[in-house]
């Protein structure tokens, strides 16, 4: 069974918080309400989260590759080893966020709040993290990261 926005919307109203291991990709999911879901192993390719609270829900090992996730509010979501690969985060808000080994190749965070999120071992390469909130956030084994160093006449 292939689920709509209407089922999951349905679902969520009636109290129903575990989604792991469906397959809800390329579907319209902007705006709704997921806070505290299960969405483990999850299938989210291609799916517009545009703006949808995700606070506190559970993303580990969910495919996410080119999600758009624009202005999502993602606050202590647990994206253990989710794979974000071409993902659109930019304004999206990832404090305290889990993305301990997630892979973040090509995603695009640009103004993302990562503050005292784990980045943990995730893989940054190619990833756009222009003006993003880098605030205590956790990168012990990140790869991926390019520095740059300004130096001082």
């Amino acid at each position: 069974m292939k689920f709509t926005r209407y089922h999951i919307e349905l679902a969520y109203e009636n109290e129903t918080r575990n989604f792991s291991e469906l397959d809800l990709s390329v579907l319209n999911l902007s705006k709704i309400h997921l806070t505290r879901a299960n969405l483990a192993w999850a299938n989210l390719r291609y799916t517009n989260l545009t703006g949808t609270d995700l606070i506190g829900a559970d993303l580990t090992g969910a495919d996410l590759c080119k999600a758009n996730l624009t202005g999502a509010d993602l606050c202590k979501v647990n994206l253990t080893g989710a794979d974000l690969t071409g993902a659109d985060l930019c304004k999206a808000n990832l404090t305290r966020a889990d993305l301990y080994g997630a892979d973040l190749t090509e995603a695009d965070l640009t103004r993302a709040d990562l503050t005292r999120a784990d980045l943990t071992e995730a893989n940054l390469t190619g990833t756009d993290l222009t003006e993003a909130n880098l605030t205590e956030t956790d990168l012990t084994g990140a790869i991926g990261i390019v520095h740059t160093i300004k130096k001082e006449d």
